[in-house]
């Protein structure tokens, strides 16, 4: 199910309200839901509220075990363990590691214990079900859009090339990503000059592996595909202390409040905007659903493994009013502040 985020209201709300998320009377039972680090504001602050928020509205009585890993395998091994013990019939799991996750998924099976996979998939061994954006088209788009913005600059495509700069080598998610993108650039005419693949998705070590892109390539460069705006972030950095002006073209994704302000000051090109709460809106539902011994529909498969995956919406300078504030993603007043204010009112945000 493909769903429009031009509702009104906050996002977990438009998650409900989008889901169709009527109170049931779902049996009382524990749901789990462990997330992987704490390297993004995300699952804090957009994913667990609209899981909760959803698990609320669908079953009153059910308890919710959170837990972030911050990064650390032995730490969710540990977590997915004691939510287990403490007698969740369901996890949904956003795992650190994606191979490694693949034990938990066997241990959590023999127990009669179902495991959602959310945002990132688990290949190895089929999860009950998983719930995600569609990552690999999330790469492809990012690529594309800033394929095309050079394009229509009429930046040459025989005088440079493109950095890559990919998400963790561990996140399978991650992978997708990185195939959407080199689908995206391929047939662009542009050349790949280098790609990385970020540690932790960490945005210190983006930075710093683009900073000596720079002294290798220097002008060579004419945009960075960045697989999310904490790397893409970091390419920014890396390019304005090493005095590079203006600042290439930048892909992000998430649409993250720094990463959005970046935007309005045009220092990065392009985000994703993808309202976590309604993909965890839906895995609450699949949740409950496996709660009630139903067996969830699915729209596709992928590593063998029911799945929903939605659509998300490429956000530049030109639609970021419409796509982010209008919709209740972002506020004028949390966009705006200082330095941010001339770029606002260029862009009509008020």
């Amino acid at each position: 199910m493909l769903l429009p985020f031009n509702l009104p209201g906050s996002a977990a709300a438009l998650a409900i309200a989008c889901l169709g998320l009527e109170a049931v009377a779902a049996p009382s039972e524990t749901v789990a839901f462990l997330m992987p680090d704490q390297a993004s504001t995300r699952y804090e602050k957009h994913d667990f509220p609209g899981f909760k928020a959803a698990m609320s509205k669908l079953c009153p009585d059910c308890k919710v075990l959170y837990q972030n890993a911050t990064g650390d395998v032995s730490q969710q091994q540990q977590q997915f363990n004691s939510v287990v013990a403490q007698g969740a019939k369901v996890v949904v799991l956003d795992p650190v590691d994606s191979t490694a996750a693949a034990s938990l998924v066997r241990m959590a099976q023999s127990r009669g214990v179902k495991v959602i996979a959310y945002d990132r998939p688990i290949p190895s061994t089929p999860a009950d079900y998983y719930v995600s954006f569609d990552n690999e088209g999330i790469g492809k788009a990012i690529a594309e859009s800033l394929v095309r913005h050079l394009l229509e600059k009429g930046v040459p495509t025989d005088k440079g090339g493109l950095l890559q700069v990919n998400g963790s080598p561990t996140d399978a998610a991650a992978g997708l990503i990185k195939n959407g993108i080199h689908a995206g650039i391929q047939g662009s005419g542009y050349k790949t000059l280098a790609e990385f693949d970020t540690p932790e998705w960490a945005p210190p070590k983006a930075q710093q592996w683009v900073a000596g892109q720079i002294t290798r390539f220097n002008t060579q460069i004419v945009g960075v595909v960045a697989a999310n705006d904490g790397t893409g972030g970091g390419a920014i950095a890396a390019f304005k202390a090493a005095g590079v002006k203006p600042v290439p073209a930048v892909s992000g994704n998430d649409a993250t409040i720094a990463a959005l302000q970046l935007i309005i000051a045009g220092d990065q090109y392009n985000t994703i905007s993808k309202p976590s709460e309604i993909v965890a809106a839906a895995a609450a539902k699949v949740a409950v659903a496996f709660l009630e011994g139903q067996k969830p529909a699915a729209e596709t498969t992928l590593y063998n493994t029911p799945s929903q995956l939605f659509t998300p919406a490429v956000v530049t300078a030109q639609n970021l009013k419409a796509e982010i504030v209008d919709k209740g993603i972002a506020s004028a007043k949390e966009l705006c502040t200082g330095r941010y204010a001339d770029g606002c009112q260029k862009l009509g945000i008020r």
